[in-house]
């Protein structure tokens, strides 16, 4: 049984994470139906594994209905626009920040058969790939809130929308 690890200093929750060598070894075909469940029992839209303690690079999604598993993700292009989200964690319970984001983001991963993959997103699915992307680079919203604040990014960007 999964269980969801929290805390803003939760040392798994801060260190990049290492690459999925064999998406299809048992115990990761296993895994990721587990945490589509645990996601949605948490009422979330993503989950990363070092969510649930585990540090490797494999985060899930839904989105419009559509389920996505993002093994090895890497982002390879970042538009210029941007958008301002309120962002949550389930890692994080009940904490909410203005994250400024890229509006569209085009990301390599592995999916579930261990195929290669490369899709390009925008709006919501664009914000979660890189909230999850994040945790398998050991950064939390609340880290990288703190860090846009410092840089002066402005509450008052494009659009303000509400991710919990």
């Amino acid at each position: 049984m999964l269980s969801l690890v929290t805390g803003a200093t939760t040392e798994v929750l801060l260190k990049k994470t290492e690459r999925v060598k064999d998406p299809l070894t048992k115990e990761i075909q296993m895994l990721l139906p587990e945490m589509i469940r645990m996601m949605r029992e948490e009422n979330g839209v993503g989950l990363a594994a070092p969510q649930i303690g585990l540090s490797l690079r494999l985060a899930v999604a839904e989105v419009e209905n559509e389920i996505f598993y993002f093994i090895n993700p890497e982002i390879t292009s970042l538009s210029q626009e941007k958008i301002l989200f309120e962002e949550g964690c389930l890692s994080l319970p009940g904490e909410f920040f203005p994250i400024l984001r890229s509006e569209e983001v085009t990301v390599r991963y592995q999916n579930e058969k261990g195929l290669p993959k490369k899709i390009r997103a925008t709006g919501l699915l664009a914000i979660v790939i890189q909230h999850e992307v994040d945790h398998l680079e050991g950064i939390l919203i609340v880290n990288r809130h703190k860090k846009q604040q410092r840089k002066n990014i402005p509450s008052s960007e494009k659009n303000y929308d509400r991710l919990a």
